[in-house]
């Protein structure tokens, strides 16, 4: 892949812009997320990606659950873009090819490559771990999307329900109770911090990383529980590699130990015997990467 492709990554707080030119990534740009309306976001995203220069097309990730024919928000989190036909308006406005995925699938399929975009995995799983918990499916190198778009919505897997009447009652929006993201996101973190005197997760993983047991066992449990989502993970898909990121993923083996251990527990023998659990290798650059791998990936196969 030789031609120049810009990848784009949204978030809550920023917006993350990219050259990916041969096997090369430039140096991010990064700004301020626009919030206050739809039209105020889609102009800053037209406006960061001319910047950029001439290129062969856009991908640009967003947390959002995607239809993928079309480029549309169908449910937006944290940016206002929900029932927005992002790929229609910003290739009318730009004049190039525009593809729009999922924040988290981008991600995969960027942990699915090297450093020189070979594949390092035809099956991967992540899962990304910071204020929510979100997913992204690799198979046979490209991305898995489901029958509309919506794939990978691992955080939203039941891992912890009382089932002894029937299903439990559920709650008019999500993260539903006993979801993997209510149990072991960020926000989870900060609950099991502040129960043992820590202000939040951060500050968990910094104590934990020196040795203070509070901190420890907090990472522990967290570990544990993300343990119980990957055990499904590897029962359903029995992939090459589960990957660990986001920004709880800091914690680095302390999360990873637990989280393995519990996931050996839970699969079934003879199942995920060649799956490798590991840390997310490309961190903040993992989302604008997958971006633009995403646009030159769909530009050689149109």
């Amino acid at each position: 892949m030789g031609k120049r492709f810009i990848g784009v990554d949204v978030g809550g707080t920023k917006v993350s812009v990219a050259v990916l030119e041969g096997t090369t990534l430039s140096e991010p740009v990064l700004r301020p997320t626009v919030l206050d309306s739809s039209e105020g976001l889609l102009d800053q995203l037209a406006g960061l990606i001319t910047e950029q220069g001439p290129a062969e097309a856009v991908g640009i990730g967003v947390p959002s659950v995607i239809d993928w024919a079309t480029g549309t928000a169908r449910h937006s989190v944290n940016v206002p873009l929900e029932n927005v036909p992002l790929r229609r308006i910003l290739t009318e406005r730009l004049r190039l090819p525009v593809y729009v995925d999922n924040d988290a699938t981008v991600a995969a399929l960027c942990e699915a490559h090297d450093e020189d975009l070979k594949s390092v995995a035809q099956s991967l799983v992540l899962f990304t771990i910071g204020t929510g918990v979100g997913g992204g499916i690799v198979i046979g190198g490209r991305i898995y999307r489901g029958a509309t778009g919506g794939a990978a919505e691992l955080g939203h897997q039941i891992i912890g329900a009382d089932l002894s009447a029937g299903a439990p009652p559920s709650e008019d929006h999500a993260p539903q109770p006993g979801s993997l993201e209510r149990l072991a996101a960020g926000r989870a973190l900060d609950a099991l911090g502040r129960e043992r005197g820590l202000p939040d997760g951060p500050a968990v993983v910094a104590a934990a990383k020196a040795g203070d047991a509070a901190a420890l066992t907090a990472i522990r449990i967290l570990g544990e529980r993300l343990g119980v989502g990957i055990a499904n993970a590897i029962n359903v898909f029995d992939p090459e590699q589960v990957v660990i990121g986001g920004g709880v993923s800091a914690a680095g083996e302390l999360l990873l130990e637990p989280a393995r251990t519990v996931a050996r527990r839970f699969v079934l023998p003879g199942v995920g015997t060649r799956t490798e659990i590991r840390l997310a290798r490309f961190g903040p650059k993992a989302g604008v990467r997958g971006a633009a791998l995403l646009a030159g990936q769909e530009v050689v196969n149109a």
